[in-house]
């Protein structure tokens, strides 16, 4: 049974991996969201190789292998599950639950997530939008973007907060910027760098810096 260090290193590897589009990761960005230094991440990563987990290419980087793609797949839908179970059911605020998560995701049996997933109801993504993989692995396909992206006049739902920061979350909480709520652009200031949203839920239109906007994802719900 791998160790919760391996578990954490494949899990990072596939975030990365997904989120940059490309299969083989630097090693740099390895130890970066590791929070290491390169040699411990390259010690660590040759040990995944020679267990058959990653494939490992000096100078290149390392990608998963199935084995260690499944591994890191169900160590994902512990910790979203894990999350959904500590807001919904414990009501814990969103903004606390992603450390709690991390140590719990290690420790709770496959049997006892199947009661929590059953129990939750099946949940598909977890309360910051992010996709809850399947037992079997499978994940719910959907288009995204950047609320940084969106033209002027088009209206869009929020699906997921990227940035997972406490003091983020808060703020997005603060703002109504919650996966799940309605908005429209109603203006582009390119010189202030910000976009002006009118939110279903609120009576006056709120601004958003580019740079927050950019860590929140949409679906576009009409033109």
């Amino acid at each position: 049974m791998p160790t919760s260090t391996v578990e954490n290193y494949l899990k990072q590897i596939f975030l990365t991996a997904r989120e940059s589009g490309e299969r083989c990761v630097p090693m740099g960005q390895v130890a970066q969201a590791m929070q290491v230094v390169p040699g411990t991440a390259t010690t660590m990563i040759k040990g995944l190789a020679k267990n058959g987990l990653v494939e490992y290419t000096p100078r290149i980087g390392v990608s998963l292998t199935e084995e260690g793609e499944t591994i890191a797949i169900q160590m994902l839908r512990r910790h979203r599950l894990i999350e959904y179970f500590l807001v919904e059911t414990l009501g814990m605020d969103w903004s606390e639950i992603h450390e709690e998560a991390e140590h719990l995701e290690h420790a709770i049996s496959d049997r006892v997530l199947r009661y929590i997933d059953a129990f939750l109801g099946h949940p598909t993504t977890d309360p910051h939008g992010d996709t809850i993989p399947s037992a079997s692995g499978e994940w719910k396909k959907r288009t995204l973007e950047s609320l940084s992206g969106v033209g002027e006049g088009i209206g869009v739902k929020i699906a997921r907060v990227k940035d997972q920061d406490a003091e983020f979350l808060r703020f997005a909480e603060t703002s109504g910027l919650m996966p799940g709520t309605r908005m429209r652009i109603v203006n582009r200031n390119a010189s202030a760098d910000c976009l002006e949203l009118e939110i279903k839920e609120k009576d006056t239109p709120i601004t958003l810096g580019m740079g927050a906007a950019e860590k929140i994802l949409v679906e576009r719900t009409e033109s």
